[in-house]
């Protein structure tokens, strides 16, 4: 009677690759994970400061046409444009109004330097002013 005690070298050597290849495939899994979230961190922050230049805009200084940039925690980099918005309106005079509209584009962007290619961001909103004389 000969009777096999323990496993294989064969079966121990397939039990060590099903291994191997499972801890890949979840490692692999992870690493996806952690970047998806840093991207998810990254546009999150990117909309904040977008949204901050927006609400800035014409509260810390007059909506006047034109361009202007900065940058944020070295990182962000961000561009305000105004623009006059015009629409023709048959029942007003748009001329006796004492406000004006104007077209607010802000862009945000942000990337590892040359490594990869920015990532961007815009958000465009409209906002009134006054008339300046």
């Amino acid at each position: 009677m000969n009777k096999q005690q323990g496993f294989s070298l064969l079966e121990m050597l397939i039990a060590f690759s099903i291994l191997a290849i499972s801890l890949g495939i979840l490692l692999k899994i992870f690493s996806t994970g952690i970047t998806t979230a840093q991207v998810a961190e990254n546009y999150t922050t990117a909309v904040q400061i977008a949204n901050n230049v927006i609400a800035k805009t014409g509260v810390e200084s007059p909506l006047k046409i034109g361009e202007s940039v900065g940058v944020e925690n070295n990182f962000y980099h961000w561009r305000v444009r105004i623009s006059p918005q015009t629409f023709t309106s048959p029942e007003l005079d748009l001329r006796a109004l004492p406000v004006e509209l104007f077209n607010v584009n802000v862009l945000v962007w942000w990337g590892d330097d040359d490594k990869t290619d920015d990532r961007v961001l815009e958000l465009n909103t409209m906002k009134l002013a006054a008339k300046s004389e």
